[in-house]
């Protein structure tokens, strides 16, 4: 029989009825970054029975300034392998499924043809985080999905509303973008930040890995993130309501030339 005397705490917030009902359900992690990483952990401490987690890169030394997997001692090993012995370690009991790839398309389908509670989408590059968005809002399940938290300090200013509703956010404006053709976008929550982000913190990298350029991070922002991302996912678990934060009237769509000199539109 399974333990969960480790939960009494958050049986004292939730009840018993919610800790058995979190051990039922199973939870998509895709990226164990700066974001991931910490949202998986709190995902498990949270008592949820199931999880797959799903990233096909390894620990670097500019990722131990803010990502959980990353030490002095483990450069070059599976953030996802380092990740499974974590959480396993914090719930012997958890049924645990890893993925340590990097998500293509056809991967992207393998894994969304299993059942979930909800997914977390916690990629920090464009084209395969829409590939799982636009992928994913085909299953109809319940979808997180983390903005950018590069470039920004203040971890009081994040905030959740649906997609096409987010705003003062660079890469969200990338992913709109991308699925405004899609008009069941608006059924993703979006976790992001209100934070006018640090343009000058911006540096190009060798495109690897999907990515062409980054911002600097702080090492708390990103772990803050995944912590409202958690917390929408325990909260729409347990049917607990979560605020959702509305566009300011004065922010509005804004002209803007192209080099071209053609009128376009973006959302601030």
């Amino acid at each position: 029989m399974t333990d969960v005397n480790w939960l009494s705490r958050s049986a004292l917030l939730v009840g018993d009825e919610g800790v058995a009902l979190l051990q039922q359900k199973h939870v998509l992690v895709v990226g164990l970054g700066g974001v991931g990483s910490f949202a998986a952990e709190f995902i498990c401490r949270a008592g949820v029975g199931e999880m797959t987690i799903v990233d096909g890169d390894v620990v670097d030394p500019t990722n131990r300034n803010r990502q959980l997997p990353a030490l002095a001692t483990n450069h070059g090993e599976s953030k996802a392998g380092i990740m499974r012995e974590r959480l396993l370690a914090i719930n012997p009991d958890l049924i645990l499924h890893v993925v340590q790839e990097f998500l293509t398309p056809q991967k992207c389908r393998e894994i969304l043809a299993e059942r979930y509670d909800y997914i977390m989408d916690c990629i920090d590059s464009i084209t395969p985080k829409v590939t799982l968005l636009s992928t994913a809002l085909q299953s109809g399940v319940p979808i997180v999905s983390s903005m950018g938290a590069g470039g920004k300090l203040d971890p009081t200013k994040v905030r959740v509303t649906w997609l096409p509703e987010t705003y003062q956010c660079v890469f969200a404006q990338y992913v709109r973008k991308r699925l405004k053709k899609l008009a069941n976008a608006s059924k993703v929550k979006a976790v992001f930040s209100t934070e006018e982000v640090m343009r000058d913190s911006l540096v190009m990298t060798d495109g690897s890995n999907f990515k062409r350029s980054a911002y600097g991070t702080i090492s708390y922002l990103p772990a803050a993130f995944g912590g409202v991302c958690a917390s929408v996912v325990i909260r729409d678990l347990l049917e607990i309501p979560v605020e959702i934060a509305h566009r300011p009237k004065e922010i509005q769509r804004k002209k803007w030339r192209t080099k071209n000199d053609k009128i376009g539109y973006r959302l601030s």
